[in-house]
């Protein structure tokens, strides 16, 4: 078998769509139950330890999907350079639809992708869409709401370690977890499954893969949006991985303020 680097969009190059839901599956499945299941039996209760608990699983997840993202590259026989890699995984700069030339300035959509995201998700629209989950299952609200917010505890002032954790998470979730596997090695391959829809396929993907956090999962749908339109627009993984990072930056102020005593002066 030929060796590829993931530069041509041929049916026979891209995944089938019991492929597609086969690697979201493998990626979605394990987070409600390292949540839901193991996080509780380890560390029961709704205190700041549970709260660093279900965290540290979640980052074991995120690693995991680092590990399935290389599996799936070394099946595909992705040779192990840079400019193979940057190819099949959209790495490279913007490129111009029309042309295909790179192009820096593309970037620019950068600010209304943002707009959309936050007018979504950092607005009551998105707490309502959100919720209209609970419409068909209801029995989701009983399930422990995941919300950094419980470790604001004064307990954890001078847990400089806690600051490690916070890089490593945003490192697995906003780039070398979630976006390498959904927007680096997923979105280019599925337009053999979905066509010129792709990219909205990708969003419900994505947004549905939150089964650890089911009221927020229908919002990340819609806001996902911002992401995976300009990444599959042009061809690249920055878009979303940008975009997705802004979280952690209020992930890593946060945590400095918890552990540095600066939220409770």
């Amino acid at each position: 078998m030929p060796k590829t680097d993931g530069t041509n969009e041929r049916p026979g190059d891209q995944y089938s769509l019991g492929k597609i839901l086969a690697i979201w599956a493998l990626a979605a499945v394990p987070m409600p139950v390292l949540a839901f299941v193991i996080a509780p039996a380890i560390a029961p209760g709704e205190s700041w330890q549970a709260g660093v608990t279900v965290w540290l699983l979640l980052i074991g997840g995120m690693i995991w999907q680092l590990v399935l993202s290389l599996i799936l590259l070394a099946r595909e026989r992705v040779a192990w350079r840079w400019p193979d890699l940057k190819a099949r995984l959209w790495l490279g700069a913007p490129r111009d639809p029309k042309t295909g030339g790179a192009r820096y300035r593309l970037f620019w959509w950068l600010i209304p992708a943002f707009l959309f995201y936050a007018a979504v998700e950092q607005s009551p629209l998105g707490t309502f869409i959100g919720e209209l989950i609970l419409i068909p299952l209801p029995g989701l609200d009983t399930l422990s709401r995941l919300d950094l917010r419980i470790l604001m505890v004064p307990e954890l002032v001078g847990a400089w370690w806690l600051m490690g954790v916070a890089v490593v998470a945003s490192v697995f979730n906003y780039f070398l977890g979630e976006e390498l596997l959904f927007r680096g090695v997923l979105l280019p391959k599925m337009r053999g499954a979905f066509g010129k829809w792709d990219w909205l396929a990708n969003a419900v993907l994505f947004g549905l893969y939150h089964l650890h956090r089911p009221t927020g999962a229908l919002s990340t749908v819609v806001s996902g949006l911002a992401w995976s339109l300009p990444s599959r627009r042009f061809r690249s993984i920055w878009f979303a991985v940008i975009l997705h990072g802004v979280e952690g930056i209020f992930v890593m102020g946060g945590t400095f303020a918890v552990v540095s005593g600066l939220a409770f002066r």
